[in-house]
């Protein structure tokens, strides 16, 4: 199979967790599967663009916005496949397997991976069920899961809005078509929550959902989110 995913990470001071998110694609790498590695990085002070060119990625760069910085990644890409991947996000070994299987047999739907915490405990475990209840139930699922899109769907549904927060919502809602849960989990950071508290962190997520869907400005969300 012809290497056919460009993989597209948007970084923001991400020196902590860009060298395991890496580590976990090689396999992807050696199976065949990624054309070229893109990282939109959104002004870090820190180490991440370093890390990421001595990985061999293009760097683009602009002002810090997910979705702006998702936006001008993928206007670089050359893949016939998008892979859009957090920085704090490692995919879990056999992904390159699932992801081949299903270029080759999903005909063209879009794919997310299955949501896991790098935590133990009982609340880690239900929030990633929930998540993964949500993907399934509603089609969808959240950037940190991982979005696997052709590029034409991507272009046909009008690419990621240039936002702050919301922007997987957005892109995800404007497909068309089914996603499908691959067999293989996406390992994201629990820092956030471990921060936060589980409890309050999921019901700041979920009452942020609703004010977007309610209609509520991107940049004020993104505000009080990070407050």
């Amino acid at each position: 199979m012809p290497a056919e995913i460009s993989i597209i990470i948007p970084t923001l001071n991400a020196q902590e967790h860009l060298p395991a998110c890496l580590a976990a694609l090689m396999e992807g790498l050696s199976a065949g599967l990624i054309r070229e590695l893109i990282v939109s990085d959104g002004g870090s002070t820190d180490a991440t663009c370093r890390i990421a060119d001595a990985a061999g990625a293009v760097i683009v760069s602009g002002p810090a916005s997910r979705g702006g910085q998702l936006r001008r990644g993928i206007e670089q890409a050359r893949g016939r496949w998008l892979l859009v991947l957090h920085a704090d996000t490692q995919l879990e070994p056999g992904w390159a397997a699932a992801v081949g299987e299903h270029l080759q047999n999903g005909q063209g739907a879009s794919a997310h991976f299955r949501l896991a915490f790098r935590a133990r405990g009982l609340m880690p475990a239900w929030f990633a069920g929930w998540a993964n209840l949500r993907s399934y139930l509603f089609g969808l699922p959240y950037g940190d899961q991982g979005l696997l899109v052709q590029r034409a769907a991507y272009d046909r549904a009008g690419g990621y809005p240039d936002q702050p927060l919301m922007e997987d919502v957005a892109l995800i809602r404007a497909l068309s078509g089914p996603l499908v849960a691959l067999p293989t989990r996406a390992f994201t950071s629990a820092e956030r929550y471990d921060r936060s508290g589980w409890l309050r962190r999921g019901a700041t997520n979920l009452w942020t959902l609703i004010r977007y869907f309610s209609g509520a400005d991107p940049k004020a969300l993104a505000t009080a989110y990070r407050r």
